[in-house]
């Protein structure tokens, strides 16, 4: 049970799935509430071996009614984690819904642009793009830029949205949105879950905004990148395209 928090002063949650971030979670916490702009964090740990929760845990001493930590029991995927704040979010009286990674391949002071493009400028999902006004990608190598970057223009091909950035996952949503779709259908981990989203928020006509950042690959830990991820947003896209003609989404 919890009573709802009193959330006036804030722009809202940050959300961050976390799995063996030992090493960044501290500086990534004290990154984001050292903003000019008040914002809370919600960190979503898949049992992390390395103890991430742990390090969590302490630092909610210092952030108290600022830092929360949902821990689920196994390693169980990017957007389960994320469905997983979500809903906690939504059981919350949070207006903006953010995702963000721990390893600082985004840039906490971008979370203030996608808040004011939600809160200022009309939009329902503000996504921070690599790619829509050129390539603003640091420390990836080029097969992992063009995979990335060609994974879009597939996404825009099949689906008809006209997003630059299909499979960023650092995104601003209004509750709204997460609101309007059903979060219990949403199965897929990785690049798909992010695609799938927009997807979503794009098929019932919300406004999509994206908002230019520089994206600088991690310096710590370990990507959680892998084939399984790349297959399963290659045929994740055509079954929700297959899903939208059938009025099955």
């Amino acid at each position: 049970m919890h009573k709802s928090l009193k959330l006036t002063m804030t722009c809202g949650i940050v959300i961050i799935p976390t799995y063996n971030e030992i090493e960044n979670i501290e500086s990534i916490v004290r990154a984001v509430f050292s903003l000019h702009k008040s914002f809370h964090i919600l960190v979503v740990d898949d049992n992390s071996p390395d103890r991430t929760a742990d390090k969590v845990i302490a630092l909610q001493k210092e952030f108290a009614n600022q830092l929360f930590i949902e821990q689920r029991t196994k390693k169980a995927g990017l957007g389960t984690a994320y469905v997983h704040g979500f809903k906690w979010a939504l059981a919350r009286d949070y207006e903006f819904i953010f995702e963000m990674d721990a390893d600082f391949s985004h840039n906490p002071n971008d979370l203030e642009k996608l808040h004011d493009a939600c809160h200022f400028e009309g939009a329902n999902v503000a996504i921070g793009s690599r790619y829509v006004t050129g390539v603003n990608v640091v420390n990836w190598p080029l097969s992992r830029v063009l995979l990335s970057y060609f994974a879009s223009v597939y996404v825009r091909m099949i689906t008809g949205m006209k997003i630059m950035d299909a499979t960023a996952g650092f995104i601003c949503y209004h509750r709204k949105v997460l609101e309007s779709i059903n979060l219990d259908k949403i199965k897929f981990i990785g690049y798909a879950f992010q695609i799938e989203m927009k997807y979503r928020a794009f098929s019932k006509n919300f406004i999509i905004q994206e908002v230019p950042v520089i994206f600088t690959d991690r310096t710590k830990g370990q990507s959680k990148m892998s084939s399984s991820i790349i297959k399963e947003a290659i045929f994740g896209v055509l079954s929700l395209r297959v899903k939208k003609l059938f009025n099955q989404l």
